[in-house]
């Protein structure tokens, strides 16, 4: 069985390292055959503010925008309009890695300099399509590795699951194992289902013949 070890974490508090995770599971009876990282091939990118927008002087479709990592200040041109001052973006820096290989770099468009790119969603490989630059949550943390903060970075690893041990057939069954071994705390999630649109009766019936 292959898991998350971001998704054991959303069941334990503070569980051990990958490695040190994986060494503590194989040493009770729980081999853990492979620890593999999956990571996107993102660096360079952290978390900004913009601080203000203006028309970009030499083109009615491009904007210059005024962003911050909060230590420095940098100038962006940008065709988006989707983001205001306040906001929290997504900025990369000059030498920064997208996926795709694509590479940042300082660059002057339409006469302005440009000092990096505030990403969307497309660009940093998270969705297929976007309206335009992705916005963060208020609370973010300006300045932050965008991997440590969208939760990007994570470690898959395989478990060989013996025939007696099928309540580990699961990440909340591993995650109540990791808690059992090392003693870190298990926390229950409340899956909580809303329920609305009339009865399934209403609209579907099934007749076993």
């Amino acid at each position: 069985m292959i898991f998350s070890y971001n998704w054991l974490k959303e069941y334990i508090e503070n569980p051990p390292a990958p490695k040190d995770l994986s060494r503590a599971l194989t040493m009770t009876g729980t081999e853990v055959e492979s620890v593999s990282e999956s990571s996107p091939s993102i660096s360079g990118v952290v978390t900004a503010t913009v601080l203000g927008c203006v028309r970009h002087p030499n083109a009615d479709r491009l904007q210059l925008c005024e962003v911050t990592d909060g230590k420095e200040t940098f100038a962006i041109v940008c065709g988006a309009r989707n983001m205001k001052p306040g906001d929290r973006v997504a900025l990369a820096l000059d030498g920064a890695e997208l996926p795709g290989g694509v590479r940042i770099k300082r660059s002057r468009i339409r006469g302005v300099e440009s000092e990096g790119m505030m990403c969307s969603e497309v660009e940093l490989g998270i969705k297929d399509t976007s309206d335009g630059i992705m916005i963060l949550p208020q609370d973010t943390p300006v300045g932050r590795d965008i991997n440590e903060v969208l939760g990007l970075k994570d470690f898959m690893m395989e478990v060989g699951v013996t025939p007696n041990r099928a309540d580990l057939l699961s990440v909340r069954g591993l995650a109540r194992e990791v808690s059992a071994v090392t003693g870190v705390l298990f926390r229950e999630k409340d899956f909580t289902v809303v329920e609305n649109g009339g009865l399934v009766d209403d609209y579907i019936s099934v007749s076993i013949e």
